[in-house]
């Protein structure tokens, strides 16, 4: 089972509470997460992209980089970890997303790979005079297809002709094409959203579900491979969950009761406002992430307790059919990346192959 950081991109990270380390995001933090991530053997870096964030007292994701110059940046300074950065699809035409992805996979000599998103928080775009309309809830993965289409195609071949609803291409080339496999990572979990999974992704996104409950997400990977059977591909999930570790069961849980106890509740109710928006979609992970009753780090899955508790949770993980990987973020990410890689690593059966 693969093992990644989802990066702090954005200040705070993934907690919405005023008890949790309060941070901006800088260049310098993420280097310091990246090299310890390499270090201990971790497979991979996952960056977000979020362009408005929820207020509140903590103004919880209203600074943030941008993913592709950020992972560019990492990729120069990294020597084996593989880099994956998010395309906002609705800003980025998809043969200059190509091209993007084409620079940062010879800066990272062939470790460069995409996460693509649909959009789906509208002030985001509506700031910028960017959203579609209401009608993009309904036909986003319509475009998104035709989007990896023209990736693919000019991936694999450096040219692209093709002509959709949403994409004219005319005699298109971007070369030089990649020197490594270029991997697409896809979150949709509707219905539309894992069928596109199949067709065009390697990994599909899925969020971990609950607290010290590690196997709640398996049905996620249930209906992924039945959405394979369909395209003959070979596609595996990537879960994301927070871990919130301490020498003891006891202390672990300590941060968690102060990090709720903490909890931004403007910020909250703004999220559960914006998860709302898409009345279209019902089974979603936005829905998952906005409902209000445990948003303090965004509803994801949640592993708490001691290194030896945690890593025998993740175990349980890897044991799921068709689980490629968890996608880990932690309340202190310099400290948390350092206690995985030393302390829960270690432990840890489905990492055996690193000792």
């Amino acid at each position: 089972m693969q093992i990644g950081v989802f990066i702090p991109i954005n200040n705070n990270g993934w907690l919405i509470s005023e008890a949790a380390p309060q941070y901006k995001p800088s260049f310098d933090l993420n280097k310091a997460i990246a090299l310890k991530a390499e270090e201990h053997g971790l497979d991979f870096l996952l960056s977000m992209i979020k362009l408005r964030g929820f207020g509140g007292k903590t103004e919880f994701w209203e600074y943030g980089l941008e993913s592709f110059t950020l992972m560019a940046g990492l990729a120069a300074v990294t020597e084996r970890i593989k880099i994956y950065a998010t395309c906002p699809t609705l800003l980025i035409p998809p043969a200059f997303a190509a091209r993007m992805c084409n620079t940062i996979d010879s800066i990272s000599h062939g470790r460069f790979g995409l996460n693509l998103i649909t959009g789906w928080q509208p002030p985001e775009y509506t700031q910028m005079g960017m959203w579609p309309g209401e009608e993009h809830f309904r036909n986003r993965y319509t475009m998104l297809d035709e989007y990896a289409h023209i990736l693919r195609e000019l991936w694999e071949t450096g040219t692209s002709d093709f002509k959709g609803d949403y994409y004219q291409m005319s005699d298109c080339r971007v070369w030089p094409q990649p020197q490594g496999e270029m991997k697409i990572i896809c979150a949709g979990s509707s219905d539309a959203g894992l069928a596109f999974s199949a067709k065009w992704a390697d990994y599909a996104f899925c969020l971990g579900k609950g607290v010290n409950t590690p196997t709640a997400f398996a049905p996620n990977n249930i209906r992924l491979a039945a959405a394979t059977e369909k395209t003959g591909r070979d596609v595996s999930i990537f879960v994301l969950v927070m871990v919130i570790a301490a020498e003891t069961d006891e202390a672990a849980q300590a941060k968690w009761r102060a990090y709720n106890d903490g909890a931004d509740l403007d910020a909250i109710a703004w999220l559960a406002d914006q998860g709302a928006a898409d009345t279209v979609n019902t089974d979603t992970n936005v829905r998952q992430l906005a409902a209000p009753e445990g948003a303090v780090n965004i509803n994801m899955g949640t592993l708490v307790g001691s290194y030896e508790t945690v890593a025998r949770m993740l175990d349980e993980m890897a044991e799921v059919p068709n689980t490629g990987g968890v996608l880990l973020t932690f309340d202190d990410f310099l400290e948390g990346v350092e206690a995985f890689g030393t302390r829960i690593q270690p432990l840890m059966k489905s990492r055996a192959h690193l000792r």
